[in-house]
């Protein structure tokens, strides 16, 4: 799969992950230049019309989702040749918040409030548009190397309208499922709030609130069991976070905050160091009554009986068919006065109504005439709204510019007066028009090298900017440990939020020292080098090896050295010359001693002499005394004879 392109365009580079229906591909977008993300259908599935309809349903769900908090899905697609369905989404540097929490178990808890905060920004742009996620878990929730959370996988969201999911199914993660979810019953955005707050306990105490050894016992546990307080697992938890929490994990989920936004205040509070409104709907714990069967009693009238009455079930005679009948008596007769009242108060409304509508037409027959009506130019451009303000017999007045990261350049962001109010005909209408997204705070890049991990991630953050460890390379200088190099280079003027990538040293590089004795001295420097170290000689010397030979080397072959390091090197003169000794006059015997004693070898020859004194001795040599010999080199020597006769 790497290296295959989607649509002429999508080239993938890297498999970086997989889920339960896909793979997940970093690429590269060849028409614009940029790294995204491409989830590709796993070929199993392919085939399967229910989850192709699912696959590509996730990119149309998500497709609308702007936030800055949620990953941008761009693009999908089908290649026909082997009926592969693709998604192109934004590519997220970083790591899963599930990662983080196995890596450092509990994580600080004005950071998990932050990301709780994120997250619930992300939810309420996607409950408002009708869409569940479904599947809120930390493995779905990217932490960038700035901190920030984004929200991925829409893989299972779907509008409450949908019929694409069956129902009474399950689907997302047993241990972040919320009761009704569990229950298959139908879901509202309080289950994403539910599954948050689990995703929340987690962060916060290193480990889920419901574990069992399988899936269905978890989500029992989901449903009957209550979660042990954070602060049991973890004491240093703040009590006001704790009740953010525990008010997200409520059973019923009505006493869960009511939508997205008011669990993000509720977490702003807490990090602003504000009053948290921690007050939750009546529990059911305190006004809850059990029946027979174990499950919450509730009044004909919608109102459960109050704490600790004992309601019997429904049987005929005795006393408690009397209390029945009683209470249903009573129930009649509380129905009849609400009906009275219900009447009474329909009454006074139409009265009203009618005043109403009198004193509106009134206003606008006498003060209505020549009003004219803003029109709603938001979302024009500037230009446009001119127009059509002018066309409403109006006049365009001042443009004050504003910043906006989504409103684009130009475009009305609002008017004063607001669009469809009543205005004099020639009124002026102010508009603000966007000067698109805040150009960010720049600051310099400092340098990093030497510092520690710590003190380059307090560098950074301190100036408002991100960072990546991209990992260990060796360096000569710089002691293992520290960073060695970095991304944009130090004093690189940057934009505050951009992210700077640093390598940490793992000090210098080390090698293997080769064996080069008895090599000549030109294949033992090209050895040395080969293996990145450097070459030193001593003075050469006498050796029985040729002249030429590497004789001796430290340190000696296969021990570690550093990259850079020296190898010392001794190469032969070749063998050392023996000055022949002179052995005139010597005997065989006494001559042989003489030539072992220097190492050289003897060979006899006769020579024939007049003089009796030299017979059986040395009378002359080959080479001549002095001569300068090698060792094992043979001396000629000739033995005096007697003439013949």
């Amino acid at each position: 799969m790497i290296n295959r392109v989607f649509s002429n365009r999508y080239r993938l580079i890297e498999k970086i992950g997989i889920g339960g229906m896909a793979e997940v591909y970093k690429a590269t977008d060849e028409v614009l230049g940029r790294t995204v993300a491409v989830k590709v259908m796993l070929p199993q599935y392919a085939s399967d019309p229910t989850f192709a309809a699912r696959f590509k349903q996730e990119a149309q769900s998500a497709a609308n989702l702007q936030s800055p908090y949620i990953v941008n899905i761009y693009d999908w697609g089908h290649d026909s040749s082997d009926n592969t369905y693709y998604i192109v989404m934004e590519y997220v540097r970083g790591t899963d918040l599930k990662t983080a929490i196995q890596q450092r178990g509990a994580i600080q808890q004005r950071k998990v409030a932050e990301i709780g905060s994120q997250v619930c920004a992300a939810l309420s742009v996607a409950h408002g548009y009708d869409i569940i996620h479904r599947d809120i878990k930390p493995h779905n929730i990217m932490v960038q190397p700035d901190g920030n959370a984004k929200v991925m996988d829409f893989g299972i969201a779907r509008a409450n309208g949908s019929t694409m999911t069956q129902t009474g199914s399950v689907l997302g993660t047993a241990y972040y499922v919320s009761p009704e979810q569990a229950q298959g019953k139908p879901l509202t955005p309080a289950t994403d709030l539910y599954s948050l707050g689990v995703v929340l306990y987690e962060a916060t105490t290193g480990r889920v609130p419901f574990d069992a050894p399988d899936a269905v016992a978890v989500a029992l546990k989901q449903v009957n069991e209550q979660p042990t307080p954070p602060s049991e697992i973890n004491p240093d938890i703040d009590p006001g976070l704790e009740a953010i929490i525990l008010r997200a994990l409520e059973k019923n989920p009505l006493n869960r905050y009511a939508t997205a936004e008011q669990m993000r205040i509720a977490l702003n509070n807490y990090l602003a160091g504000r009053p948290i409104d921690t007050d939750v709907a009546q529990s059911a714990a305190a006004t809850r009554v059990m029946n027979a069967a174990g499950l919450p009693v509730i009044n004909a009238d919608g109102a459960q009986p109050p704490a600790h009455t004992a309601v019997m079930p429904s049987v005929d005679g005795g006393p408690a068919a009397l209390n029945v009948r009683s209470a249903s008596r009573a129930k009649e007769e509380e129905k009849r006065r609400r009906k009275k009242r219900t009447t009474i108060i329909a009454v006074v409304v139409s009265v009203l109504a009618v005043a109403l509508i009198g004193i509106g037409v009134y206003y606008f027959l006498t003060s209505g005439a020549g009003k004219v009506e803003v029109p709603d130019v938001v979302g024009e451009t500037a230009e446009t709204a001119r127009e059509m303000i002018e066309a409403a017999e109006l006049r365009p007045g001042a443009e004050k510019l504003e910043a906006s990261e989504t409103v684009p350049l130009g475009v009305v962001i609002s008017t004063d007066p607001s669009a469809r109010t009543k205005v004099d005909k020639d009124s002026v209408v102010d508009l603000v028009v966007s000067s698109g997204p805040e150009k960010p705070k720049e600051v310099t890049v400092p340098n990093l090298s030497g510092m520690t991990l710590d003190q380059a991630r307090d560098a950074l953050t301190a100036l408002n900017l991100g960072f990546e460890n991209r990992g260990e390379r060796f360096d000569d200088t710089i002691e293992a440990g520290k960073i060695c190099a970095q991304e944009p280079a130090a004093d690189t003027v940057l934009e505050e939020g951009k992210s700077v990538v640093f390598y940490v040293s793992k000090g210098k590089e080390s090698k293997v020292v080769p064996f080069v004795v008895d090599s000549s001295e030109e294949a033992a420097v090209a050895a040395i080098e080969a293996a990145g170290l450097q070459v030193a000689r001593t003075d050469p010397e006498y050796d029985d090896r040729a002249a030429g030979t590497v004789i001796r080397q430290s340190p000696t072959a296969a021990s570690t050295a550093n990259k850079g390091d020296t190898v010392t090197i001794t190469v032969s003169l070749g063998p050392k010359p023996i000055s022949v000794p002179d052995l005139t006059g010597l005997t065989r015997e006494q001559a042989t001693s003489k030539l072992q004693e220097v190492g050289l070898f003897i060979r006899f020859e006769d020579k024939v002499t007049e003089a009796a004194a030299q017979i059986d001795k040395v009378v002359a040599q080959d080479p001549a005394a002095g001569a300068s010999a090698t060792r094992e080199s043979t001396v000629t020597v000739y033995i005096g004879i007697k003439p013949e006769s």
